[in-house]
């Protein structure tokens, strides 16, 4: 119902600012105009896309209509008391936490190692350890291969032959761009293997005048992000303020419990590219010294050797989002670690690691 309530506020907001909302399937005539299933056609100067993204299930198995996505997931009509979610990402781990607290018992399930993968390796491992210890139960090198449905509750067979008696089955294994229905491939628009639409450095399509931004580009598939990319197309159009989006060094984090914060490039990125130092620091907070909880919080800075400059900023611990906002502002002004050592730390607080690290990992012994 608070959805329902915000989603008609926002509508309201944008039909007073003199916007149009046709609530209609749609698809894409020419580089000029919209069809309506009803047949309506829309003309206008320029079309944009930005239809986002779906849920996927991964490769079909049986019973996994039985199955639900972080779509369904607001609207269960009661807490489930057992819950499995297959997927180790954003979506899979923050779920994976709220569940958890209020009162599930969440067991997550992935196909490789370690959760969140693409992060820094040393985030995936900090995590994973705080997850366990917070009592979530993580299989790694597991899959489900079967839903079986008894009753009110189900049971879900791994690949390994394992069985897990469950109140619901969640799936996180990703989204894929909405462009099915568009009438994008009529049109002379190829999406690419996933059905991401294809766009430049100014967001637009093949054809003139189709520009496309946010998840159905498959780009960095982050609100900001997409936000940026509108706000950009706008003033390029509109304001006779040509704006192009930069997607390096865009911070974003993860709201699991605790939290994860990242920002620039991974140590394994760097690595490829760069001659690296690293430095890393894992610590119980000082507030914990007194609830007697066992919580610890993982800082990491990538640093390039020749230029000293600072290339990626990592964190698992409370607040890590809000400290690597911050820090994203040093990173993508190319900040070095000398400067981060010249800054005067807050004390007492978490973020002031971030700028009294000054014991470096050794270097990786070479393979021989």
């Amino acid at each position: 119902k608070e959805i329902a309530r915000l989603e008609a506020a926002y509508i309201a907001t944008l039909q007073k600012a003199g916007v149009t909302i046709v609530k209609n399937r749609a698809v894409v005539a020419d580089a000029h105009i919209v069809q309506l299933a009803n047949g309506e056609r829309i003309r206008a100067a320029y079309i944009l896309i930005a239809t986002g993204g779906a849920p996927t299930y991964g490769d079909p198995i049986p019973g996994i209509e039985h199955a639900i996505s972080s779509n369904e997931a607001f609207h269960l009509p009661q807490l489930p008391q057992h819950v499995v979610i297959q997927g180790g990402g954003y979506i899979a781990v923050e779920f994976a936490g709220i569940f958890a607290s209020l009162g599930a018992e969440v067991t997550i399930m992935i196909r490789g190692d370690e959760i969140l993968r693409g992060f820094d390796d040393d985030i995936r491992l900090s995590l994973t350890q705080e997850l366990r210890a917070r009592g979530l139960d993580i299989h790694s090198r597991s899959e489900i291969a079967r839903i079986e449905k008894r009753g009110t509750s189900f049971v879900a067979h791994t690949a390994k032959g394992d069985e897990l008696a469950v109140d619901l089955v969640m799936y996180a294994t990703g989204r894929k761009p909405n462009t099915r229905t568009l009438g994008l491939a009529e049109l002379g628009i190829a999406c690419n293997e996933v059905g991401a639409v294809p766009v430049d450095e100014w967001s637009r399509t093949s054809i003139p005048h189709i520009y496309a931004i946010g998840d159905v580009t498959d780009r960095l598939n982050l609100t900001p992000v997409a936000i940026a990319e509108g706000r950009a197309i706008a003033e390029t159009l509109f304001n006779d303020n040509p704006m192009k989006v930069d997607h390096a060094n865009v911070a974003t984090a993860v709201f699991s419990q605790p939290p994860v914060g990242t920002v620039g490039l991974t140590e394994r990125q760097a690595r490829e590219k760069h001659d690296v130092e690293i430095y890393r620091t894992r610590f119980r907070p000082m507030k914990h010294t007194l609830t007697g909880r066992e919580e610890r919080t993982m800082m990491k800075l990538v640093v390039d050797r020749p230029s000293n400059r600072v290339l990626g900023c990592h964190m698992v611990g409370a607040d890590a989002p809000e400290i690597i906002q911050g820090l994203a502002i040093a990173v993508k002004c190319g900040a070095t670690k000398k400067q981060f050592d010249q800054t005067i730390g807050i004390h007492p607080t978490a973020a002031e690691e971030f700028v009294t690290m000054r014991d470096k990992v050794p270097d990786p012994v070479p393979a021989q």
